[in-house]
């Protein structure tokens, strides 16, 4: 017997059990995204790998370590996307949209080849928004905003937001400057992952998860005072947003994010229910990213969530996903197993929407009425030689406690129409 392939470690298959969970996010996150004017955008899974280089920045952990990236037929490398924002950049760089301010929302899976653990995995998938042409402090607001508002749609709460502003360059050179000083004092009780990056990118430091980094990093210069007043005012607007809109939050100045592209905020929505990997929603502004990667100097702000890390709140929360079907149709006998589908396709003329399943393979009434009731249909279907010499239709509550009845086709898709959660 040859050996069964399996999956890709770190990554994984949703099973329709599961899929559930998926389509109330997704489907709870396209309406709120909707009723903020954001439009979907769908970018490549592959790109080259330069975008990523240039954008992320590449001395980060993303492109020295975890980006699949390979050359291709023509010699070019190329990388499976470990984040979107790039993506969607060079795609409203290249596709001519940044003429007039923008607000987009995507989703799909990325990837980083990392050692896979709870809530972090090879492949993962993630929903994303980005603001274009947009420099105020009110459209950084607006995102954190959304984000608060799609929690409490999807009913999850315990979120802690951690908020900071890494300043313009002008500010954070001096503060680089200051922190490397700090830093250079404690050289020897540094990781050495962090000792490496005082030279090539000191700020990454405050990100180590190494206990001895972090505890000199708890005693060293805050950014904040390195902010100049017009990032303080864009700060204290933001600040002011929350206050007044009672989202709650906690300055974090230690807060930097994995990615050299942001300046002045970034922000964090972060559970203590998943264990390590709790940041759930991240993002922050990243004005000169789109000047970086070609196109005209274009103010910029997003986020992007883990749709697996929001699935596993939803489940520890006892969500439980509807049933995806509402009727299991049971044929009896050669004449209405041939009627069958013909009847079904009326029905589904009649009602766009309506989730209904024919018997397919034979069987008695016995083994039919248990895969209906297995398929989690709300409602069995009867069709047998009686009720299509009279053209009725049985139909048995698989959920409720209620008598079976007996229905014409018209009377039926009335029913339906009026009992389908979904109409």
């Amino acid at each position: 017997m040859s050996k069964h392939i399996q999956a890709i470690r770190g990554m994984h298959d949703i099973l329709p059990e599961r899929i559930g969970i998926w389509h109330r996010i997704e489907d709870t996150a396209r309406a709120v995204l909707a009723s903020y004017g954001y439009a979907e955008i769908r970018t490549p899974l592959v790109e080259v790998t330069e975008l990523f280089k240039r954008s992320i920045g590449e001395v980060t952990d993303i492109v020295e370590k975890e980006m699949y990236s390979f050359p291709d037929r023509n010699g070019d490398s190329l990388s499976l996307r470990p984040e979107c924002t790039a993506s969607c950049v060079r795609a409203a760089i290249e596709r001519g949209l940044l003429a007039q301010p923008q607000r987009l929302w995507y989703r799909g899976p990325m990837f980083r080849y990392e050692r896979p653990q709870r809530g972090r995995y090879r492949q993962f998938h993630q929903i994303g928004v980005e603001a274009f042409g947009l420099a105020g402090p009110d459209i950084d607001l607006e995102v954190i905003l959304l984000t608060a508002r799609l929690w409490r749609r999807l009913g999850l709460s315990g979120f802690r937001l951690e908020l900071n502003s890494l300043g313009d360059p002008t500010e954070r050179q001096v503060y680089r400057e200051r922190l490397v000083v700090y830093l250079q004092r404690h050289l020897d009780q540094l990781d050495a992952d962090s000792q490496r990056r005082l030279v090539s990118n000191p700020l990454r430091v405050l990100d180590s998860k190494h206990p001895e980094t972090q505890r000199i990093v708890a005693d060293a210069p805050s950014l904040l005072d390195c902010l100049g007043i017009e990032t303080r005012t864009h700060f204290e607007h933001i600040r002011a947003g929350l206050d007044e809109a009672g989202v709650a939050y906690q300055i974090n100045p230690r807060l930097v994010r994995g990615l050299d592209y942001y300046n002045r905020t970034v922000f964090e929505w972060i559970t203590d229910a998943l264990g390590a990997q709790g940041t759930v929603c991240a993002g922050g502004r990243y004005d000169g990213l789109v000047e970086q990667l070609g196109g005209r100097a274009t103010p910029a702000v997003g986020c992007a969530m883990g749709l697996e890390r929001l699935v596993e709140l939803m489940e520890q929360g006892g969500f439980t996903p509807a049933s995806t079907l509402d009727a299991y149709l049971v044929a009896v006998g050669e004449p209405a197993q041939a009627a069958a589908p013909m009847l079904a396709e009326r029905l589904r003329d009649a009602l766009p929407t309506l989730r209904l399943v024919v018997h397919c393979g034979g069987g008695s009434f016995k083994s039919q009425f248990k895969k209906a009731d297995k398929s989690g249909a709300r409602f069995a279907l009867i069709l047998g030689s009686e009720e299509l010499a009279r053209e009725r239709i049985g139909l048995k509550h698989l959920r409720e406690d209620a008598e079976q009845s007996e229905l014409s086709l018209a009377e039926l898709a009335d029913f339906l129409d009026a009992n389908l959660a979904h109409a």
